[in-house]
């Protein structure tokens, strides 16, 4: 084991993009430690929708226990800070129990959210303000609301991304309240944070992958993804919904209403399902301290090994 000076709990975390085998990996290495896993991923999150997040197996989940699944009902919607909370406590836990906490999942915004404090700097907070800015997210969309931080603070614009709503409200709360830009004061950091981080990701080369993630789209389709789609719309689940914008289900939705034709509506799925795995890509890239591994190389015992030194 290592002898690390920073006492705090160590968290390890696998990403990468969606088909990447992170979800394997990471149940290899809980159970060579006897850990457990944290879901991170935005969709899994969901009652009822397993085939197109997919959702670890009951098999799988009796081989390691998994939190944050299944959280809240597809009809909520639930955000970045909520997931933050919920994820605490699911790490503290593990923890409580001696069992190494493993975060796994494809939601960059999510690991930022746990290794970063949720606020910034010692400014006071002021509800109405905040309030206001949320008022104008819903109703211009997140992308004004961070053009207008890009007009005060363009280097906190830069830094966070246009979903990451909370961040940015807070950025303009701060600006109108003190007028100096948020940037310059100290950032927080993971050293602000209440754990150690330890990240491993998988990276494939883009024409493999995008074949891994055709084949899994297939293999969902195959398992029963229009039906469960259809079975949400059936108990009343609203299209619109938080919970449907994700992939495969809402290329699905016109299918089932019969504006779309089967392939062209599974083409779609695969285009769009592609697309995001490279802008998962560019997100990790940008994170930094994570530990590359080449798509299709056993990396658990190396995985392992490097937990250890840093226990």
């Amino acid at each position: 084991m290592g002898n690390n000076p920073d006492n705090r709990p160590l968290v390890a975390a696998f990403v990468g993009p969606t088909a990447s085998g992170k979800s394997d990996l990471a149940m290899k290495v809980a159970e060579e430690l006897g850990g457990v896993i944290v879901c991170m991923d935005a969709m899994q999150v969901y009652r009822g929708m397993d085939i197109g997040t997919a959702k670890p197996s009951p098999a799988d989940q009796r081989r390691v226990p998994h939190r944050m699944l299944d959280v809240v009902s597809p009809e909520e919607s639930y955000s970045v800070a909520a997931y933050a909370g919920d994820a605490r406590k699911a790490l503290d836990e593990s923890i409580g129990q001696g069992r190494l906490p493993l975060l796994c999942g494809g939601t960059g915004l999510y690991l930022r959210a746990l290794r970063q404090p949720l606020s910034f700097g010692h400014t006071p907070g002021d509800e109405a303000l905040r309030a206001g800015f949320q008022a104008l997210a819903e109703k211009e969309g997140a992308a004004a609301l961070h053009q207008r931080l890009a007009a005060v603070d363009p280097a906190s614009a830069a830094r966070l991304h246009p979903n990451d709503l909370r961040r940015v409200i807070r950025a303009l709360e701060v600006y109108e309240l003190t007028g100096r830009a948020i940037s310059a004061q100290e950032p927080p950091g993971e050293a602000d944070g209440p754990y150690r981080f330890v990240l491993f990701g998988l990276n494939w080369d883009r024409e493999v992958l995008y074949r891994r993630i055709d084949g899994r789209v297939d293999r969902m389709m195959a398992a029963g993804l229009a039906d469960e789609v259809k079975g949400l719309l059936d108990r009343g689940v609203s299209p619109a919904a938080q919970s449907m914008q994700g992939l495969g289900y809402k290329e699905l939705v016109p299918f089932l209403r019969g504006e779309a034709g089967y392939e062209d509506s599974l083409a779609v799925i695969k285009r769009r399902t592609r697309n995001y795995a490279k802008r998962q890509m560019t997100w990790f890239k940008r994170e930094p301290g994570i530990r590359w591994f080449p798509g299709g190389e056993d990396a658990a015992a190396q995985a392992v090994r490097i937990i250890k030194e840093r226990l």
